[in-house]
């Protein structure tokens, strides 16, 4: 990092005065790590304040090599910005650094650490006295076979403009024989100073580019044949200058050198979804639209300006595909690792940062961000017979025909439904639709366009016929009823509410139930005010009504729901989870009037009183309880 104005050596961002609960119990971690053992000095260290941390620690007992799960779904990526004013000339001072190594060996299980990438700037002078220093202390992750990337930086460096500078301690310490037997290490361009590494997280292989200070064409050009020879990885670009903070230090903005390496690399390669860079100083963050019309995210961390010149600071990028989310933490772990009366006014400051570009959260859809390059591919429907497991006593789904006046069970029981329009319903009113949840096994679906207004209500549904025996069964020694669904953008409780996807015409009243509502119908899986799903039935041993109670479904997505019956209890699944207000009555079967179950239609007081307005996907019911690998959409 340069330390001329020219070069960003501007005050620092954002400091956090405060600890979290959270970095306390960290840091009680790291302190019984290092009270377990006697600390040990590096032959290269000098003599550290007396209010710092040992050289180095006992280190955690790993049970084997390196195995974080490559499968699940939330995983870590460690970043290291300059570490260059720990390893100055004669002053060396690698205690934070081996800290921060610790805390990846502690924290490698539970925080699925698969990958940490140093910036840049590993030393001050670039002198082979100063890289002996720093490659020791990274030998604890050689040992423990943990992946790791680093990259020259311009302080690593004292000649040469570019990467086809020759040899240098760099190399001698941090060259591709370093990485030879690590397996995440992909290789190096011919020069030596550019290297790509890759991990396998979330169930898919991901590519890091470690590039120098500077790359040449030659190296830029072996970058993009890196990322073309692997068509499907996503890629993180880690090197030593891209962007830095803009004037008021909120937004990153590229540099020079960064504006051609946005223009001869990262523009035009979209597997590039997120750029690491030091140098610059105070952190910050931008998001450029690439080529391919796509975000990318390019951020710089560094806090060599900071207290004990960053004292090998840390950021967690904590990924969550699930959630579609990437949340950022910055922690000093040599800092946590240190009894909370022996720190000083200023280490007290460096705990960890708060500040907006230090703790933040990126939202990114990880499927359609990847959608260009490793598009994933929709479940392949599946026919007919295989969905008729033992117990089904009806199926419905909608690819076979555009028909919407008839639809045909296809358990061949003859609970086939028929079209039913209320007066002035237009064509649109039920319509057949190409869109589908991704694990549905059929590829179609029903729009029901009702709604209800001061009028009453609007559209059409669906109903079994009169000759069907569905209408007659009570499912005394269980039931499994499972649909798909999905409640449009336009989607309004004042005109949408109490909308059933499915009912059973009759009231419960008239079958001589006396708790609860008389006029409301003897079973029906609706949608409350708040879009929640709800499962009101009258069991046949029960003269009140059972209930159980979804959560709020997020508007225009498709959700898989069972309702399941043991003969005992009922439970409501959405998307296989089972929902919290699954009740603990004791009941069976279901109460029936002989009357006909409605798609898409609820009958109140013996008329129809409102129409689904939304897409109604694969219906199946079946006779016994099914467990939640038996459903449609496991």
């Amino acid at each position: 990092m340069c330390t001329s104005p020219h070069h960003g050596a501007t005050a620092p961002g954002m400091t956090a005065p405060g600890t979290s609960r959270r970095s306390l119990l960290v840091g009680a971690g790291l302190m019984g790590a290092a009270a377990a053992g006697l600390a040990t000095a590096s032959p290269a260290s000098a003599a550290a304040p007396e209010t710092a941390a040992p050289a180095s620690a006992a280190l955690p007992e790993l049970h084997g090599p390196w195995r974080p799960d490559t499968e699940d779904q939330r995983f870590t990526l460690v970043v290291m910005p300059d570490t260059q004013y720990m390893f100055d000339g004669d002053a060396i001072h690698p205690a934070p650094i081996e800290a921060s190594f610790r805390y990846l060996l502690a924290n490698a299980e539970d925080d699925n650490i698969v990958f940490m990438a140093h910036l840049g700037d590993l030393t001050q002078n670039g002198q082979a006295g100063e890289f002996a220093a720093i490659g020791e202390a990274f030998t604890v992750l050689d040992t423990h076979q943990v992946p790791y990337s680093v990259l020259a930086g311009n302080h690593d460096i004292n000649s040469g403009k570019d990467d086809q500078r020759g040899p240098s301690p760099y190399l001698d310490v941090f060259g591709p024989q370093r990485f030879r037997g690590a397996s995440s290490f992909g290789g190096a361009s011919p020069d030596g100073y550019n290297t790509w590494h890759s991990f396998r997280a979330a169930g898919r292989e991901w590519l890091v580019l470690a590039l120098d200070w500077r790359p040449s064409a030659a190296g830029i050009a072996w970058a993009r044949k890196v990322v073309a020879d692997h068509p499907t990885s996503p890629v993180i670009l880690t090197t030593h200058e891209i962007v830095g903070a803009n004037n008021y230090g909120d937004e990153a903005q590229l540099s020079d050198f960064g504006q051609q390496l946005w223009d001869e690399l990262i523009d035009g390669s979209d597997q590039i979804f997120l750029t690491l860079n030091g140098h610059f100083w105070p952190p910050a963050r931008t998001v450029k639209t690439n080529a391919a019309g796509h975000d990318t995210h390019l951020h710089i961390t560094n806090y060599q300006d900071r207290y004990y010149g960053g004292a090998a600071m840390i950021r967690l990028y904590r990924f969550d595909l699930a959630r579609n989310t990437i949340d950022v933490d910055t922690i000093s772990p040599w800092i946590l690792g240190q009894a909370a009366d022996s720190l000083n006014e200023l280490q007290r400051q460096e705990i960890e940062l708060t500040g907006p570009q230090d703790r933040f959260s990126l939202d990114i859809d990880f499927t359609e961000r990847f959608s260009g390059f490793a598009p994933v591919a929709p479940r392949p429907g599946r026919p007919v017979g295989r969905m008729l497991i033992p117990g089904t006593v009806a199926y419905w789904r909608f690819d076979g025909s555009h028909d919407t006046d008839r639809v045909q069970d296809l358990t061949g029981r003859g609970n086939d439904l028929v079209k039913q329009a209320l007066p002035g319903a237009a064509d649109s009113a039920l319509t057949w639709s190409d869109q589908y949840h991704p694990d549905q096994p059929g590829h179609a679906s029903l729009y029901f366009g009702g709604d209800k207004d001061g009028s009453g209500p609007h559209g059409a549904y669906l109903r079994t016929v009169d000759s069907a025996p569905l209408n007659a069964a009570t499912f005394a020694a269980g039931y499994t009823f499972e649909t798909y669904l999905k409640l449009p953008a336009d989607w309004d409780g004042n005109r949408n509410a109490w909308s059933a996807i499915l009912s059973r015409w009759g009231m419960s009243g008239e079958a001589g139930k006396t708790g609860g509502d008389p006029q409301e119908p003897v079973v029906t899986l609706s949608l409350s005010g708040g879009a929640e799903l709800q499962w009101c039935v009258y069991p046949v041993d029960l003269t009140t009504s059972v209930t159980n109670w979804g959560h709020l479904l997020p508007l225009n997505a498709w959700w898989h729901v069972a309702v399941v019956n043991d003969g005992r209890h009922t439970t409501m699944y959405v998307d296989g989870c089972p929902v919290v207000r699954n009740p603990a009555t004791v009941n069976h079967g279901l109460t029936s009037l002989g009357g006909p179950w409605l798609l898409g239609g609820y009958e109140y007081n013996g008329k129809i009183d409102q129409i689904m307005h939304g897409f109604i996907g694969d219906v199946r019911i079946t006779d016994r309880a099914l467990s939640p690998r038996e459903f449609m959409n496991a």
